[in-house]
């Protein structure tokens, strides 16, 4: 079985304005990246839109049809909160992040790829159920898994996170199911100020693992190590799902980590253990944060990389 891509030219049509951080050019350095001939192996798809039963597995109806009815005029970008926008290509960019995740659940579960990187924009991890977050506008991690549930009959789906951020849309949403596990290490104090070692879902099936400003790769590393893969093993998921942010990195402009390309791929390769011992190596990896697009592009190409090795 192959590693394949999924993404789709819509999301480039997700317009943010000017200076903004969430921009299309880092999906495209992302897929530049990927177009060397150490990648020729990929499979690529194109995302499919979600449908309205997806989206809704998560997002009440009300808020779905609210999100996909805004469509500003062609070079207009109409704000829904001070860092979130939408353009006349959102939704469908939307649509498509939505879907590729999902299309990427059915992938591994069919078994026509054994991975799965989905290279889409807008992100999720900060949509929670009735409110656009953080460039956020539907939870496509969350689709994912309640895709994995409702279609696939799985029992026990993760969602890990090594944003730099803290995906408190996904917790949100996570939190009162114990069938679905969420973790994460993010910086603290950073956006969106949740992420707490106390937040644990009903089920103690969340675990937040803060790292302080200026914490490097070794601190990353001890934090997955010792605490958050034990925990992710104990679940023993069906499913991976991989929420990835490369803004960790230290020379993104939006917090103050300190990893190294390296440690992407390190992580890469440890999730890769646990999705061979525990879910027949089905795992799921979704785009989210990076925004400085040299060190983007590096880590998603490493971290790709470790995919097609693994």
């Amino acid at each position: 079985m192959s590693v394949a891509l999924i993404t789709h030219p819509a999301c480039l049509e997700h317009d943010t304005g000017p200076w903004h951080p969430e921009s299309a050019d880092r999906l495209r350095a992302v897929l530049r990246a990927l177009e060397t001939e150490e990648f020729l192996p990929l499979l690529r798809e194109l995302a499919p839109a979600a449908t309205i039963e997806q989206l809704t597995r998560v997002h009440p109806a009300d808020y779905v049809q609210a999100i996909l009815g805004i469509r500003p005029e062609p070079g207009e970008q109409v704000p829904l909160d001070n860092d979130t926008v939408m353009s006349a290509g959102s939704a469908e960019a939307a649509l498509r992040s939505a879907g590729g995740a999902v299309h990427g659940v059915d992938a591994v579960m069919e078994g026509w790829a054994r991975q799965v990187f989905v290279a889409t924009r807008p992100p999720g991890h900060h949509a929670e159920r009735s409110r656009p977050l953080g460039f956020c506008l539907f939870s496509n991690a969350a689709i994912a898994a309640r895709h994995a549930q409702a279609v696939w009959g799985l029992k026990r789906v993760a969602v890990v996170d090594f944003d730099v951020h803290h995906g408190n849309g996904t917790q949100d949403i996570f939190g009162p199911d114990p069938g679905l596990f969420y973790a994460s290490s993010h910086q603290s104090p950073c956006f969106p100020g949740t992420g707490t070692v106390s937040e644990r879902g009903t089920a103690n099936n969340v675990l937040n693992v803060p790292l302080a400003p200026g914490a490097n790769g070794g601190d990353f590393r001890d934090a997955w190590d010792h605490i958050i893969l034990p925990a992710l093993d104990a679940f023993a998921p069906e499913l991976l799902i991989v929420s990835a942010g490369f803004d960790a990195h230290k020379m993104d402009p939006l917090a103050q980590l300190r990893l190294e390309t390296a440690d992407f791929r390190w992580i890469t390769e440890r999730l890769l253990e646990s999705a061979r011992l525990h879910c027949g190596s089905r795992l799921v990896s979704l785009l989210e944060g990076g925004y400085d697009l040299d060190a983007l592009a590096a880590c998603a190409a490493a971290h790709v990389r470790a995919l097609l090795h693994g």
